[in-house]
């Protein structure tokens, strides 16, 4: 009798057979197609792309400027890594450098001042699709040029250089934005026509036939370049033609895909360093007794303030805190950027380490490169907040507080529509 009724049909619930599935498949499908929604519809993270663009376009000009009188040395003709080695190197690995194209000085000259400017412009977010690009070429070109004159600070500048290409990394705390709010306020008149921007392409449109001419570079960099070029003019004239148009959209879904797959590599790029850098320092014997930080306190080559050194390692159990603890929130950070409240809490731990290596070991820009892959992790909340405060001083600098200061309009926030962000970044 047990084995009838454990072998016998069960209740009838009410609910037809596989309606189980069928709900969970449904449930997925929905799932899967807001997702694809969401990344297709909207540059996520603008906020965070913003503040990269900021960081690494900061970083880079400090940089140039601070190693100004230094140039020569570094990159120039004359350099130790001679021109003539540079070209048998750039024969081999194919890198791109527009250093290379002429050993004169005023060739130099100009694209140092050229990187230059790129990052200035870049870091207000002037034109920044085209700035971008610039912004990488000054990158490659310096860095290719004379290869054993970076460090790690110098290979995520370059990393990211390329990144930021692909980016929409303008919306927010830029001249576009600003620009861009002002034309839907219509303050440029009825026609709203924008002169800069075609003049301004069809300038890099004769540059760049002018390098396909005379054969300066070739292969998969001239193609990409070109590529870049047309997809912006394609991407101008749909917009000014038809602004509502399908071209339009479908250029915008192509944008934004690449954002926010570039976004994502950066994210990914700064947990592949964090987690690379903790395991191998787990495989040292320093690291392991707790005695690492100790000694690049005591070398003259990161001691710009011995004194300082002395004292901070005086303390041997402070020591071997701080060594442990590097170790563990560099490897455990990649594990913890889907939880938000652990993930700030390690990030204020970074930041305050590289803060540290900045001031006590002399590696400033080191550390700001890496405090600009951190911030693709920053809240919004926080972002914005730190935002207003920038605002709200500007307008005290300026005279605006109060509709003082010769009665100049106030810029409009940006639109609530482009505050979204990737699910690892939101708070």
């Amino acid at each position: 009798m047990s084995g009838i009724q454990q072998n016998a049909a069960p209740e009838h619930t009410g609910a037809p057979a596989g309606q189980g599935d069928e709900s969970l498949g449904q449930r997925l499908s929905g799932a899967l197609s807001a997702g694809v929604e969401r990344v297709t519809a909207s540059a996520l993270g603008p906020y965070q792309s913003a503040v990269v663009r900021i960081g690494f376009s900061a970083t880079w000009l400090l940089f140039l400027l601070r190693e100004f009188p230094h140039r020569q040395e570094m990159y120039g003709p004359d350099a130790p890594w001679s021109w003539g080695m540079a070209q048998q190197l750039i024969a081999d690995n194919h890198a791109f450098t527009a250093l290379l194209w002429s050993d004169s000085q005023v060739w130099f000259q100009f694209v140092y001042v050229a990187a230059v400017l790129a990052s200035v412009l870049l870091l207000l977010g002037w034109r920044t699709r085209t700035m971008s690009v610039l912004f990488m070429i000054g990158v490659l070109s310096l860095q290719n040029r004379s290869v054993f004159m970076g460090d790690g600070g110098d290979n995520v500048i370059h990393l990211m250089s390329i990144y930021l290409v692909f980016t929409r990394c303008g919306q927010v705390w830029s001249l576009d934005a600003r620009r861009a709010a002002r034309a839907r306020e219509g303050r440029f008149g009825p026609a709203g026509v924008d002169r800069a921007g075609p003049v301004l392409w069809w300038v890099i449109g004769l540059a760049l036939s002018a390098i396909t001419f005379t054969g300066k570079t070739s292969g998969g960099w001239l193609s990409f370049f070109w590529a870049l070029w047309l997809v912006q003019g394609m991407w101008w004239f749909a917009n000014s033609r038809y602004p509502q148009g399908g071209a339009r959209q479908m250029y915008d879904v192509v944008a934004n895909v690449a954002h926010n797959a570039a976004l994502l590599i950066v994210m990914v790029e700064a947990c592949l360093i964090y987690a690379t850098a903790g395991w191998y320092k787990i495989q040292g014997s320093r690291w392991q007794d707790g005695t690492a930080v100790y000694y690049p306190l005591h070398l003259d080559y990161f001691s710009p303030w011995p004194a300082l050194g002395d004292l901070l390692s005086a303390f041997g159990p402070m020591v071997m805190l701080v060594t442990y603890g590097t170790v563990a929130v560099q490897v455990a950070f990649p594990f913890t950027v889907f939880n938000r409240k652990v993930k700030n809490v390690l990030l204020v731990f970074m930041i305050t380490e590289h803060l540290f290596i900045a001031i006590v070991l002399g590696l400033p820009f080191f550390s700001l490169a890496m405090i600009a892959a951190d911030a693709v992790f920053l809240p919004t909340s926080f972002l914005r907040w730190v935002g207003g405060l920038a605002a709200r001083a500007r307008d005290r600098a300026l005279g605006l507080r109060g509709g003082r200061g010769g009665g100049g309009a106030v810029v409009p926030e940006q639109r609530p529509a482009q505050d979204a962000e990737p699910s690892a970044v939101r708070t």
